[in-house]
Parts: structure tokens; C-alpha cells; sequence
């Protein structure tokens, strides 16, 4: 019995495996399609589509950089369990999805689980994956930078914590200072590069919050308006140490301000942190439920 391409879209649509998973399903079944769903459903592909519906709320940030095309790659990449993400295989899957980035430069990641993938697509290679991890894998989010600088990452505890450096007008001999920036931005979560950078509609919202608390006070009381004003102007200093990367006090010494740090030895562009999870729901389970689960879907 003979196939067309438009049965292996109907197996793909059915099954939820990739394209040459199904093309090779239905060689060997000759054809039949409930066959060849059979025999996907044997080799644990088609299993992979039922995983969709799970929370992947582990996973891993990883890095990926091209010095000799100036393309540097974060990606986030979930699965379900932090023991599935702390392994190799797990992390292969995250080397090849960012180089897939990198060579690219999808604008999303719809985008991206279209990029060709060898003879398949990402989506593809996920659904696959899928199949051989055991658990749902998704792409939750990436940053793709394109410069004629420099390009820094850091991946902290393994890929719980990822950060993307950008310097222009670097200094040879700097790749220390520079490393050091990605581990500050990694620890101190900065918002901004500089205050220039801090939209006025965040100053003013710092401002009117300043000035909010000084008016509950009442040691202000007796204090015009136009004082409190000043003074909540004045009180923005901690707000920018906090939030702006080159006020904050350098986490290896605190007596400088990372600008000192980095003093006329490069200018930092641009950054981008990613801390694995962040506002996604977890799972809650025990693990006496869990185990339940796994022994009733092996019954299946």
C-alpha cells in the first residue's frame, strides 16, 4: 500500500509526532494508517502529544554565542522536573535549539518552531524530544543579539539564572571586567543600564510614591508641598542604586559603583537576565500522588 504527503499530515495531525516520525511510520506499516499510529504509539512518539496539557515549570537558561558572526543567544527552554532538567540530554536539546536561534534570528518563538530543523522543523525536534525526555517540553522565551562588539553570558547553578552582556568599544584585556559585570547583573537584578535609560513615567511613579510616604509621616506635617517635592527628588538616588546597573555597588567590592569598575574600558549596550520559572505555576504534587499517576498511566 502506497502513501501520499497529504496521509502524513493526517498521521502528524492524529499523532502530534514529526514529520519524518510519521513518514517512517507509515513505510513501515505499509501504508495503513492505523497502523502506523500503532506503531508511533509503540516507539512512545505519539505519547508526546498528550504531554501538552502538563505545567513545565522546570527547565534551563541557556547561552549560546557566535564571536565570528557577533550573534549571542539566551534562551529559556521547560520541562516538568528538575531532575529531567539537571540532565545531559536535556541540555543538548537547549545547545540545539540556540544554535538554531543564533543561525536564524527568529522574532518569536512561533517563529522559531518553524525554523527548519535538518529535514524537520523545531516543532518538530520538540515533539520528538518530548517522546524521549518522558515529559512536555516547551520554549518559553529567547533574546537574540546581532553586534560588531562584544558579547558576554553567564549561566548560574546549572541554567537557573542566565545573563547576556553586550559592550561596544571594548578594550582588549577587559574580558575579566566584563565577566564580572554578566555575575552583577546575574546577582543584582538591575532594570536599567543607566538612569538615562529609566522611563519618566517610572521616575515619576518613584517620585509620587516618595512623596506619598513622607506625607504619611507626620514629622512632615508642617512642610509645603514644594519641600516634600525636593526631597522626593533627592530620595530617587536609592531608587537608581537599586535599579540602574551602573549605580549599583559592585558585588565583589562595595566601596565602587560598577561604572568605576568598569571606568573607559568598555560601554555596556545592552543586557538581558532570564531566572528559570519566573512567574510560572508549579506544580504542587506529592510525591505518593505522583507515583499513583505513573503506575495508572503504565496500566494504559
Amino acid at each position: 500500500m502506497t502513501f501520499t504527503a497529504k496521509d502524513v499530515m493526517t498521521l502528524r495531525e492524529k499523532s502530534g509526532a514529526g514529520m519524518l516520525d510519521c513518514k517512517k511510520a507509515l513505510a513501515d506499516a505499509d501504508g495503513d494508517m492505523e497502523k502506523a499510529i500503532e506503531l508511533l504509539r509503540e516507539r512512545g512518539i505519539a505519547k508526546a502529544v498528550k504531554k501538552e496539557g502538563r505545567i513545565a515549570a522546570e527547565g534551563v537558561v541557556g547561552a549560546f554565542v557566535c564571536e565570528k558572526c557577533g550573534t549571542g543567544v539566551l534562551v529559556e527552554i521547560n520541562c516538568e522536573s528538575d531532575f529531567v532538567s539537571r540532565g545531559e540530554k536535556f541540555h543538548a536539546i537547549v545547545d540545539e535549539v540556540a544554535k538554531v536561534i543564533a543561525a536564524e534570528k527568529p522574532a518569536t518563538v512561533e517563529e522559531l518552531e518553524g525554523c527548519k530543523m535538518g529535514e524537520a522543523t523545531v516543532k518538530d525536534f520538540i515533539i520528538s524530544q518530548t517522546a524521549v525526555i518522558g515529559e512536555k517540553i516547551s520554549i518559553r522565551r529567547f533574546a537574540v543579539y546581532e553586534t560588531k562588539g562584544k558579547i558576554e553570558t553567564y549561566i548560574h547553578m546549572g541554567g537557573k539564572v542566565g545573563v547576556m552582556v553586550e559592550a561596544a568599544d571594548f578594550t582588549a584585556g577587559a574580558e575579566e571586567t566584563l565577566h564580572d559585570v554578566a555575575l552583577q547583573i546575574a546577582a543584582s537584578r538591575p532594570e536599567y543600564v543607566s538612569r538615562e535609560q529609566v522611563p519618566a513615567e517610572v521616575i515619576a511613579k518613584e517620585k509620587e510614591i516618595a512623596l506619598v510616604q513622607m506625607q504619611n509621616d507626620p514629622k512632615n506635617a508642617a512642610k509645603p508641598r514644594n519641600i516634600l517635592e525636593k526631597i522626593a527628588e533627592g530620595k530617587l538616588g536609592k531608587f537608581y542604586g537599586e535599579a540602574c546597573l551602573m549605580e549599583q555597588p559592585f558585588i565583589k567590592d562595595d566601596s565602587q559603583k560598577i561604572s568605576q569598575v568598569i571606568g573607559s574600558k568598555f560601554k555596556v549596550v545592552r543586557f538581558t537576565r532570564f531566572e528559570m520559572g519566573e512567574g510560572l505555576e508549579k506544580k504542587n504534587e506529592n510525591l505518593q500522588d505522583e507515583v499513583a499517576k505513573q503506575i495508572e498511566a503504565m496500566k494504559k
